[in-house]
């Protein structure tokens, strides 16, 4: 009796474990949505078209995998000739644009090009997939559940809004949306509606999305009155432990270091805060990293990201 008692047990608990269907997760999503004051007719239309999508999983599951390479290797192929060359060329068609923007939120045009170029390739690379059914998936998947389930209803918002509809609402498969690849919750917070049409159009707006990403930056401490930081050379034996974001001094105390620039020159005497930053150790690359890289990290959290944005905005800047 014991035993049949067990075995009756488990099988009820594994019963009442067991994870949902993701008809039935949708279900249970439809009913958390509706206390949200979205209309009926938008959560009709949204959950109607969303659909489980296994290479959402599938993309999610391959990250890891990625394979580090040094800098060295990486800012060619993210930023290659050919790319500086169309960003240039974006930057010259659209000044006039880009200094609006760049006065209204006190963000250099060539920093906005350059995250557009390596964000989207300059708007070409926005992803296909559906943005609802991206995060609905990965929420049932479940690894990050809070999260994607944040994103899904700060999506159902934009669309409930009047910004995009279910049908055209798309992006990557981690659920980044249009030419700034905005995750859902971004775009209410950072999106703008440049062209005064109503809408914030971070998908076919350039306007729009351009003037969201100088917004993003803005509302991340950008200071226009300097760059990004500079690539310097350390001196012999330096000890690798004064580095990180984490550390900050002033160039004046770097200098005292043995910290120079990559052309063996004494730094700036300006009072200006920077961070050392070695993303592939004291043998990579080396840059005395100021605020406005720390708010380009805050877009995406990478040196890599970080780096390439910086490589391709002085390559705007510094022409042959």
């Amino acid at each position: 009796m014991k035993l049949a008692g067990l075995v009756l047990f488990a099988l009820s608990t594994s019963a009442v474990s067991a994870k949902p269907t993701f008809d039935e997760y949708l279900s249970t999503l439809r009913t958390e949505s509706e206390t949200l004051g979205l209309s009926s007719e938008t959560l009709d239309d949204a959950f109607a078209s969303i659909k489980y999508r296994e290479k959402t999983i599938v993309h999610d599951k391959a990250q890891p995998e990625r394979k580090k390479i040094t800098l060295d290797a990486y800012i060619p192929r993210a930023v290659p000739e050919w790319k500086i060359a169309v960003a240039r060329k974006h930057y010259d068609e659209n000044i006039e644009l880009l200094q609006r923007i760049g006065k209204d939120f006190g963000v250099q045009p060539r920093f906005i090009i350059a995250l557009w170029g390596v964000e989207t390739n300059f708007g070409n690379y926005t992803g296909n997939f559906s943005t609802l059914s991206a995060l609905a998936t990965l929420a049932y998947d479940g690894r990050r559940e809070a999260f994607f389930k944040k994103e899904l209803f700060a999506a159902l918002k934009i669309i409930d809004e009047g910004h995009i509809t279910t049908e055209n609402m798309k992006g990557s498969w981690a659920g980044a949306m249009g030419q700034v690849q905005f995750m859902p919750s971004s775009f209410n917070a950072y999106a703008v509606d440049y062209n005064n049409d109503g809408k914030k159009d971070i998908w076919n707006s350039r306007e729009d999305a351009l003037a969201s990403a100088a917004n993003y930056l803005k509302q991340a401490n950008w200071d226009d009155t300097y760059t990004w930081g500079r690539q310097v050379k350390l001196p012999a034996n330096y000890n690798a432990d004064i580095s990180g974001l984490k550390v900050t001094k002033k160039l004046a105390e770097w200098q005292d270091l043995g910290i120079r620039t990559f052309e063996g020159k004494s730094l700036p005497n300006v009072d200006l805060d920077a961070s050392l930053v070695m993303p592939d150790g004291v043998k990579g690359r080396v840059y005395l990293a100021y605020n406005n890289y720390k708010s380009i990290m805050r877009w995406n959290r990478s040196d890599y990201f970080a780096t390439s944005v910086a490589h391709l905005s002085d390559a705007i800047k510094f022409r042959d």
